[in-house]
């Protein structure tokens, strides 16, 4: 597997990814557009799925979002989903125009949070060959409400407080209030259920920090992309993890229903184990039967 550092930019800043391919000569391959779920850098335990896609023959582009990991942005760890998206177009146009990679055959691939904001730009370009959410946050208010039914009310209201700190430091020029990302049940974190810190953490890359500007908070529930599934005409993978206390898996399912080409595979786990073991083998060869079947009808229709 070959690796080129490439970099894009993305409304102004400079964002950083890696495009992989099966050797050095490869040229016209479909390809796998990547970035991680909330908070992560592609470098941050998403190895197997890179492999196997390279291969299976497919090029794979993995890039970081603008505050995070290998991109630029100031202040670092501010968590926009609006950016997120722009940074996913970036993305997408500009691994249509590499040589190595064929733009008319590209997948859009996020897990967790980014399975929802593939979801997002697949609506807003209108134009993307095929989408994989593992995992996906379909609907941020849903999220929201899982965090009161597992950490209390308190714990919603304490988010608020020092997410209004942190918009008020920021307005301010001084710099944000951050929180951690995934904590242990009782702390201050986004995501606190039995599963988050034990799961979360040791997909941290040496280029991630397991924290997060407060302010994200008040976007999480306004992101919500489940409004914008019946948008997403192409073929959709939806890769669902039943036993999910970060994504609602009920959101998925509704979302998916309103896709008019997806696929659904449900798994009996929860929401990091998929990220190992024998859920992590399973989805990774779904993935790839989607892919062999798709890419080759799109390639047959251009012949």
């Amino acid at each position: 597997m070959i690796e080129t550092p490439l970099e894009f930019q993305s409304d102004g800043t400079t964002c950083r990814g890696v495009l992989y391919t099966p050797d050095a000569d490869s040229k016209g391959l479909p390809c796998v557009v990547m970035a991680h779920g909330f908070g992560l850098t592609h470098a941050s335990g998403l190895a197997p799925f890179k492999e196997a896609f390279c291969n299976a023959g497919y090029a794979v582009f993995a890039f970081d979002y603008r505050h995070f990991g290998d991109s630029g942005g100031q202040p670092r760890q501010t968590l926009s989903p609006r950016k997120e998206v722009a940074d996913w177009l970036s993305a997408l146009n500009f691994a249509r125009q590499l040589d190595r990679v064929d733009g008319s055959r590209i997948c859009l691939w996020g897990t967790s949070f980014s399975g929802g904001l593939v979801i997002a730009t697949a609506a807003k370009d209108g134009n993307v060959q095929c989408t994989i959410s593992q995992c996906p946050m379909m609907d941020g208010l849903a999220s929201l409400l899982g965090v009161v039914g597992y950490a209390g009310l308190m714990q919603a209201m304490r988010l608020t407080w020092h997410g209004t700190v942190d918009w008020l430091r920021r307005g301010l020029g001084m710099s944000p209030r951050y929180i951690a990302s995934a904590g242990r049940p009782g702390e201050l974190g986004m995501m606190t259920a039995e599963d988050c810190h034990e799961g979360y953490v040791p997909l941290l890359a040496d280029n991630a920090s397991n924290y997060v500007a407060a302010g994200v908070s008040y976007a999480i529930p306004l992101f919500r992309p489940i409004r914008l599934a019946s948008k997403v005409a192409c073929p959709a993978l939806v890769l669902i993890c039943d036993h999910d206390t970060v994504a609602p898996a009920s959101s998925a399912v509704k979302a998916a229903q309103r896709m008019p080409n997806a696929e659904v595979k449900h798994y009996p786990v929860g929401h990091f184990d998929v990220y190992r073991g024998e859920a992590l083998d399973q989805s990774i060869e779904d993935q790839l039967d989607f892919l062999a079947r798709f890419f080759k009808q799109i390639g047959a229709r251009s012949d």
